[in-house]
């Protein structure tokens, strides 16, 4: 018997590596992905839509709905990543305008909508700051009943890159992240400690770069931009960076995780934004003199296979 396909929905700053995401997602038979939603992150919200339509459009898929979600965070100014995905959010690539329009919900709206009309529970996949998941638990909690899973990108376990401890999307809106902690479902935590590591070989980067078809240049040419520029090799290699979360919820197997207490830190200061995860065998001083804390247990990624992940990728993006 045919195993029937996860029903997903996806939380994306599309982004370079949120349209590797995409890519990979809108293509897997494994995954129904229901609708896709957009929050200001990696560029601001109006060009993650315009970004996440193009790529829809250039994959085929335009019949999944997309909305519109927050321009900003809960609580300080949005802050880009333009310096890492380009002016335009995707590499300056000068794609095609999208020909379709986002749905005319806001991404709020359209995520409830989704998750409690799914037959089957459904599984959220953000890869961006979490201010729309944030606000769908805050103002509809009644869908955490349809949700199977949330499987975000986002938090470091050892070291951060918008700050030395904190990863950017959780940096972006430590708050939003602390309220996600907080869903009271199964929750995966896609972090930098595995996301840096999935990197596609220059080889298979330079061939979707020559490629004929449109949706495979595309794909060399984002993985090109992603080159994290550690071998010296002048031929980039690729990271699949988000694309690797999604892979995780097609192939749990290949993503090693442990089941730690996570939080958030939200004091103001060099650790703001921190995903504190508490690896320690047994309690501590604090604990002992202060009582323990009940604290959110997250299924925190802590080793990836990296040749499995790649290799799905590969299969799916360049599958018939």
């Amino acid at each position: 018997m045919t195993a029937q396909p996860i029903p997903v929905i996806i939380d994306c700053d599309t982004g370079v590596d949120d349209a590797l995401a995409l890519l990979f997602a809108v293509r897997h038979p494994g995954l129904d992905v229901r609708a896709i939603t957009c929050v200001a992150g990696n560029t601001d919200v109006d060009g993650v839509v315009r970004n996440t339509l193009t790529v829809l459009e250039q994959a085929g898929a335009r019949d999944i709905p997309v909305a519109r979600g927050a321009e900003r965070p809960l609580v300080e100014p949005a802050r880009s990543a333009k310096h890492v995905h380009g002016q335009d959010g995707m590499g300056d690539l000068r794609l095609p305008a999208p020909t379709r329009r986002p749905v005319d919900v806001d991404a709020v709206t359209l995520l409830r909508r989704e998750i409690l009309a799914s037959p089957r529970p459904v599984t959220l996949i953000p890869t961006a700051p979490l201010t729309n998941i944030a606000l769908l638990l805050r103002t509809h909690p009644e869908v955490v009943r349809n949700i199977e899973r949330i499987v975000f990108m986002g938090g470091a376990v050892t070291t951060g890159n918008a700050t030395p401890v904190a990863e950017f999307n959780v940096w972006h809106d430590p708050e939003a992240a602390a309220v996600l902690l907080t869903a009271g479902v199964p929750i995966t935590m896609y972090g930098l400690d595995v996301f840096k590591r999935v990197l596609v070989p220059a080889a298979d980067v330079q061939r979707l770069r020559a490629s004929s078809e449109p949706r495979l240049r595309m794909a060399g040419e984002l993985l090109a931009h992603r080159d994290p520029a550690t071998s010296g090799d002048p031929t980039p290699t690729g990271g699949l960076g988000d694309a690797g979360a999604v892979c995780a919820v097609v192939d749990p197997g290949g993503l090693s995780t442990e089941l730690l207490p996570v939080e958030v830190s939200l004091a103001p200061g060099a650790t703001r934004g921190q995903t504190i995860v508490d690896r320690r065998p047994r309690p501590g001083e604090a604990e002992i003199h202060e009582g323990e804390r009940e604290l959110a247990l997250v299924d925190v990624g802590l080793d990836v296979d990296v040749e499995r992940y790649v290799k799905l990728w590969l299969s799916v993006v360049e599958g018939d």
